[in-house]
């Protein structure tokens, strides 16, 4: 037989608001009142009604995610680590995959009106200062990850300190001609800053080493492995190729092993790579690269996320996190 919660209050001999502040933990029931109502519950092996609790706390019990591109690698595994994040919570995702500027601002519209989730996640998505207020004034919590907005929590990685990092490596190992396969700055017209920030890492290894940039050494092309093979082909066939190749993505710098294995280049005797974020396929290739806490961004923009909607004054707060630099077998020393 199931129970319902009237069964829980008639048995216990209180109110059914009684019973329900109980199951909220409530602190404003007595303590005698409590253990009753507990006995009964635990008597009966009553089990609340999500969709019933849902609607008297007015909780949907889940988190909306924007990501855009999420078949990328990169996002795969973020999404992975944030949903193992929620896995003891017992909350739900709903993905919402952003492919146009027009998609992400009707969805932006959208979810403060209908509150289909009790918070949401933003994922490599810019958000304007205009949307950030109307999500704050609709009263959605909200956390921003791998993007940033005053108004709004955001967790970003040191995209500037990791870019040169990878950059300074290479030249202590002697290279001097150093490619860089940047991602675009505005595809599908987001903009991402990560590229502009990688970048501004690249010219301060440089500088900071007194070797001049080269215009020639750098292209940017989309954050996927075809494209960074087709970007790396223009640089290992150019007549003073570079000695090493630092690529703004892990999913780009496969694209570089591509290419070099297609002209004979052998790596890292004839080319050191470094590639950006740590994605497991880097170890599965054993290719260099600048990882980002990939475990930690999940889990930390859930917990950040959770606390927003528990405690809906929390103020928005900016966390960096920091990279690190694992080498592999795709860097040597310059000949």
């Amino acid at each position: 037989m199931e129970y319902t919660i009237h069964d829980v209050a008639r048995i216990a001999k209180v109110g059914i608001g009684t019973v329900s502040r109980v199951l909220n933990n409530n602190p404003n029931v007595k303590p005698a009142t409590r253990e009753k109502v507990l006995a009964v519950i635990a008597e009966l092996h009553y089990k609340p009604n999500p969709i019933a609790r849902s609607m008297i706390s007015r909780r949907t019990n889940s988190i909306g995610v924007m990501i855009p591109f999420f078949t990328r690698p990169f996002h795969i595994e973020i999404l992975r680590n944030v949903e193992a994040a929620l896995h003891p919570t017992n909350m739900q995702i709903v993905l919402y995959n952003i492919e146009t500027n027009a998609q992400r601002d009707a969805y932006f519209l959208d979810l403060p009106m209908r509150r289909r989730v009790d918070g949401l996640l933003v994922i490599s998505l810019p958000v304007e200062d205009a949307v950030a207020q109307d999500i704050k004034n609709a009263g959605i919590p909200t956390v921003l990850l791998d993007t940033y907005n005053p108004l709004l929590t955001s967790l970003v990685v040191n995209n500037v300190e990791g870019a040169y990092q990878a950059v300074k490596c290479l030249i202590k190992k002697g290279h001097r001609h150093i490619g860089f396969i940047n991602g675009l700055t505005n595809e599908s017209n987001f903009k991402f800053n990560q590229a502009n920030d990688r970048l501004i890492g690249f010219h301060r290894a440089l500088g900071e080493a007194g070797l001049l940039f080269d215009p020639e050494m750098f292209l940017t092309s989309e954050w996927s492995r075809e494209a960074g093979r087709a970007t790396a082909l223009q640089l290992l066939s150019h007549g003073r190729r570079p000695t090493a190749i630092f690529a703004a993505s892990d999913i780009q710098a496969v694209g570089v092993l591509e290419a070099a294995r297609s002209l004979n280049i052998r790596i890292p005797e004839e080319l050191s790579l470094i590639g950006f974020d740590g994605i497991e396929l880097s170890e599965l290739l054993d290719f260099s690269t600048i990882q980002q806490p990939i475990e930690e961004m999940g889990f930390l923009s859930i917990q950040k996320l959770i606390a927003h909607i528990d405690r809906p004054e929390t103020q928005p707060e900016l966390i960096r996190l920091n990279t690190t630099l694992v080498e592999r077998h795709t860097t040597a020393f310059s000949l």
